[in-house]
């Protein structure tokens, strides 16, 4: 994105025709409109996945130990936690999207809205990190509890959220460059000199 930045501005270094101009604007706003829009995809994804995930799981849980009685204090806090995950989910996705409205639809407010559901989604992504945590720690307590913890489940348990905490920072990087990479697109509509109309409305007042 910032290479096809820079080939548009280099054209507006060399010529001076307003309806290039217009032309090569429309196709950086539509790079950035695709931008916005695939951010706001992955959140909405994401936040859907993680509440649906978190309710199965914990519903599961608590329905399989009550099934065979083996239900313990372990038991109802995973069930617990799991819920609250998905409910922080729920209102962190509620108030995302309430927020979207206060962009201007201008390109540095398309922008600026591409920006704040990436940063949005970096921060969702590394909460659900550490989530493994205790998550893990639960699970290994509520089969120790119910006299189920065996030598398999103490060395199987670890090395599985091991393996979905790395994917997790991977993917979790994979949305910090994104973020990196329209931050450095905002500087430059911001500090270098751009036609007018790339603007934001609040900085012409």
């Amino acid at each position: 994105m910032i290479m096809e930045f820079e080939e548009i501005k280099k054209i507006w270094n060399m010529q001076n025709n307003e309806t290039l101009y217009a032309i090569n604007e429309t196709a950086l706003h539509n790079r950035i409109l695709s931008k916005k829009n695939s951010a706001g995809h992955i959140a909405n994804f994401s936040e859907l996945l993680l509440i649906f995930t978190n309710i199965i799981t914990g519903l599961f849980v608590l329905g399989m130990a009550l099934s065979r009685s083996s239900a313990n204090i372990f038991t109802y806090l995973l069930t617990a936690w799991t819920a609250i995950t998905a409910g922080y989910v729920l209102v962190s996705r509620i108030r995302r999207r309430k927020n979207e409205n206060r962009f201007d639809r201008s390109m540095l407010g398309d922008l600026h809205h591409a920006i704040s559901n990436a940063t949005y989604q970096v921060r969702l992504s590394g909460l659900m990190i550490w989530n493994c945590l205790p998550i893990g720690l639960l699970l290994l307590l509520d089969f120790w509890e119910s006299g189920k913890l065996s030598v398999w489940i103490v060395i199987l348990t670890p090395i599985f959220f091991t393996l979905v905490y790395y994917a997790s920072r991977w993917e979790h990087g994979i949305y910090k460059k994104r973020k990196r990479v329209l931050e450095v697109l905002k500087k430059k509509l911001e500090n270098e000199e751009v036609p007018p109309t790339l603007s934001h409305p609040a900085d012409n007042n």
